[in-house]
């Protein structure tokens, strides 16, 4: 670890208040308890002790934190960043030149922003560089959201020996499932594939049928999850009779897809209300690097009410378990909620429904509901407190106050 890296922790250890808790119990009061399972509590109390809940229920007298005119819910979560991704010196998604210690704090710096907005939980999919930051993240070197990494991406050449000149060929089965138990080997929690090209490019099915049977058969194998890319009606169902357990994006799905995922219970992550607008919002910044070309933009541009509709027909999709990602990129860091407020505001999403995904129905996609995702006892405390009530105002969700990972807290501003 860098002094750099090391000095920055202590600035931001600093920067939070009561961030080093005593051991005594710690008792928080809110004007609104809402557990993120669906259920609602007005002037609770939760109790906390070695970091975990221990109650939930009404309690008279004094307490630690006295939140009783605030919201209090669960940490949010976010399956889906790129917690690296930083604009550059010259402010421009251009890293080259950037020195170790340069990489390493701007993906330290994403995670700070990410955590005080109140998500104590994401998931990176994601680089080699977020091993390192996990795991001092973990040590409680550096504050930051409990992360998870699938280190790297594979795709339809991934594990195919390179040639002299040109992309390597096209990959056989088996050595995408080599592919799979070496990502395993560098740290990855989970598998990131894709099934389909880019937006920017069409969004058409890249992966064959064998090969997203080889991927999602080998993870499986190792007891790991794999999130795909696919925006195509055909590469989301192919991904999906292939056994894989969720999947990003989502652009063109249909009726059909919608319904195919329900039925086999794989999780869909649609990522409408940041990840597009981020980039249109930022469009010098990354304009001219790899496929981000005018085309490109135009293909995102035109894809917004797309999205917006194919999410509409989800909502309408019985059983489909709709979680919470964002697709966060450089720029998008710290504004993660800004997903949940489209999502209601634009698209129609019942506020409670929103915030069930964004903690305890993503923590179950995770496989983690016996530690995340829900205020209730056993749980780890990870508590967020917002001004104003979500349920009749969704924006509020923006308003955070109060942050606590594990029983920690890394932001008191009431």
């Amino acid at each position: 670890m860098t002094r750099i890296i090391l000095y920055f922790a202590f600035c931001c250890m600093l920067a939070a208040a009561g961030s080093v808790q005593s051991n005594p119990p710690i008792t928080i009061r809110a004007a609104r308890v809402l557990d993120g399972r669906g259920g609602l509590r007005r002037n609770a109390v939760v109790q906390i002790d070695g970091g975990r809940i221990t109650s939930v229920g009404p309690k008279a007298g004094a307490v630690t934190y006295d939140l009783s005119t605030l919201t209090l819910l669960p940490g949010f979560i976010d399956l889906h960043v790129h917690i690296g991704w930083h604009f550059g010196k010259d402010g421009r998604m251009d890293n080259r030149g950037e020195t170790a210690d340069e990489l390493a704090l701007a993906g330290a710096a994403n995670a700070w922003a990410t955590l005080i907005g109140g998500f104590t939980t994401v998931q990176s999919v994601g680089a080699a560089s977020d091993v390192p930051l996990r795991d001092v993240i973990a040590r409680g070197v550096l504050p930051g959201p409990r992360l998870v990494t699938s280190v790297r991406q594979i795709n339809e050449r991934s594990g195919a020996p390179r040639g002299q000149g040109g992309p390597p060929p096209i990959a056989t089965p088996d050595q995408l499932r080599q592919a799979v138990r070496d990502a395993k080997e560098a740290g990855a929690d989970l598998i990131k594939l894709f099934a389909s090209a880019s937006i920017r490019d069409g969004g058409k099915q890249t992966m064959t049928d064998d090969q997203l049977v080889a991927v999602c058969g080998e993870a499986r194998t190792l007891g790991l999850r794999t999130l795909v890319h696919a925006h195509s009606p055909e590469s989301i169902k192919a991904a999906v009779l292939a056994g894989c357990t969720q999947i990003e994006h989502g652009v063109f799905a249909t009726d059909e897809v919608l319904k195919l995922m329900a039925d086999k219970g794989v999780y869909f992550d649609p990522n409408i209300g940041l990840v597009l607008q981020n980039y249109l919002e930022n469009k010098p910044k990354f304009l001219g690097i790899g496929n981000y070309t005018e085309e490109g933009f135009a293909a995102m541009q035109k894809a917004m009410p797309i999205n917006f509709e194919m999410f509409r027909h989800a909502l309408r999709t019985p059983n489909l378990k709709i979680v919470y990602g964002t697709d966060a990129v450089a720029g998008a860091h710290g504004r993660n909620i800004e997903e949940a407020i489209v999502r209601v505001s634009e698209c129609g999403q019942k506020p409670m429904d929103a915030i069930v995904s964004l903690t305890s129905l993503s923590a179950e996609s995770m496989r983690m509901t016996d530690a995340i995702g829900a205020i209730a006892p056993g749980l780890q405390a990870d508590l967020v407190a917002v001004d104003g009530d979500p349920l009749t105002d969704i924006t509020a969700l923006r308003r955070v106050v109060f942050v606590m990972k594990g029983g920690r807290v890394y932001r008191n501003t009431r």
